[in-house]
């Protein structure tokens, strides 16, 4: 076979894969110990379903690894509007039928399309800039692949999830960089994008496309209510608690009060890294965040092996997603960051940002399965 489609499973990088089966056996085993007897958690079964999702991503793993990455440029129009009209059918029927728009719930398991989205955005984005790259400082081309993102993440504002398209605008922004644009014509557009976001912030209020709920989590950052016996003030209060009480090594696994006694809430997802805190202590937590930090590392080396720059600039994106999940998960729960409902990469409760992240990896894996030499 000729070289540019054979691939050498010799190159299958198994560090990365490894480290993020690392995350996800811990991640499952803090959601184990984060139920805590909660009778609705443990009536939803939210550990097996996490298993079953973790099980069933690793094989998407393989799947995605053995195809040919540049497969998907081939048929870069037809995602981008299957994904978009698969987002603006859910916003519509989703609202009018259930009162939220977010998730298809198939009866067994709830799936969020939002999630695959950023992979779909990703790799539609990855396409466009290496097609372009030489047009890349061109406003006409920047222009183009804003409303190309936009055209995806208006249906994700309107669901509402405005987390989920603040990552969306990020993951623009960084492969718009990562394909070559010139830093002051960066800073330039990121200015100019400041500018109408200030201009249309108080318009999305008024036309209640940005909830109150959305406001209120700003506001409680910015001002918060210390005797708040619930709400986010109270939500942000525990996981300091229990960051705190945790101490150099935690106080153990299934040990800790705050999370066995369920005064932390939302435990499994937004303030997981909260509960490992409390049970595994400032040494515990540290050794998470470096092993996610060698996934992001090796998400850039594969970047920068790629043959081709389609190929680096999924890798670029895909490690963009997981840094900024990360930094912002980790800056909710240390009181940095206004409350959001994004989760720590891998660790936390929530199956289609599970699989949405191993199909990142899948991606990545499939990348390095395709460079021309072999690396240790």
């Amino acid at each position: 076979m000729d070289d540019k489609t054979s691939i050498s499973w010799r190159h299958f990088d198994f560090w990365l894969l490894g480290a993020v089966a690392l995350l996800v056996i811990f991640g499952i085993t803090m959601i184990r110990s984060a139920v805590a007897g909660n009778i609705e958690l443990e009536e939803l079964d939210v550990v097996t379903r996490q298993i079953i999702f973790a099980v069933g991503g690793f094989i998407v793993v393989l799947i995605t690894a053995s195809v040919d990455y540049r497969l998907w440029a081939s048929i870069s129009r037809t995602l981008y509007l299957g994904t978009a009209g698969l987002l603006a059918v859910l916003t519509v029927v989703g609202a009018a039928l259930f009162g939220s728009a977010r998730w298809f719930d198939t009866g067994v398991i709830l799936i969020q399309p939002s999630e695959i989205a950023k992979i779909v955005l990703i790799l539609v984005l990855a396409d466009f800039f290496s097609r372009n790259q030489e047009f890349i400082g061109n406003l006409h081309i920047v222009f183009r692949s804003f409303l190309m993102a936009m055209g995806i993440v208006v249906w994700v504002i309107l669901q509402p999830n405005l987390s989920t398209s603040i990552v969306m605008m990020v993951l623009w922004f960084a492969m718009l960089w990562a394909a070559g644009l010139r830093v002051k014509h960066l800073l330039t557009f990121g200015g100019g994008g400041l500018l109408v976001l200030a201009i249309l912030t108080p318009i999305l209020i008024s036309a209640d496309v940005i909830k109150e709920y959305q406001i209120a989590r700003v506001t409680n950052f910015l001002f918060p209510d210390e005797t708040a016996s619930y709400g986010e003030s109270y939500n942000i209060q525990q996981a300091l608690i229990s960051i705190g009480s945790g101490g150099w090594f935690g106080q153990g696994y299934g040990h800790g009060s705050q999370v066995q006694l369920r005064f932390l809430k939302v435990r499994t997802s937004d303030f997981i890294y909260s509960a490992m805190a409390e049970e595994f202590g400032f040494v515990g937590v540290v050794l998470v965040t470096l092993v996610l930090l060698f996934v992001i590392y090796r998400c850039m080396r594969a970047a920068r092996l790629s043959q081709d720059t389609y190929g680096a600039l999924i890798c670029y994106g895909v490690a963009t997603l997981l840094t900024f999940q990360a930094m912002v998960n980790i800056g909710v729960n240390l009181n940095l960051l206004p409350a959001t409902g994004l989760t720590l990469p891998f660790v936390s409760y929530g199956g289609s940002s599970l699989l949405s992240s191993l199909i990142g990896i899948g991606l990545v894996e499939s990348v390095i399965l395709r460079h021309r030499s072999l690396e240790f």
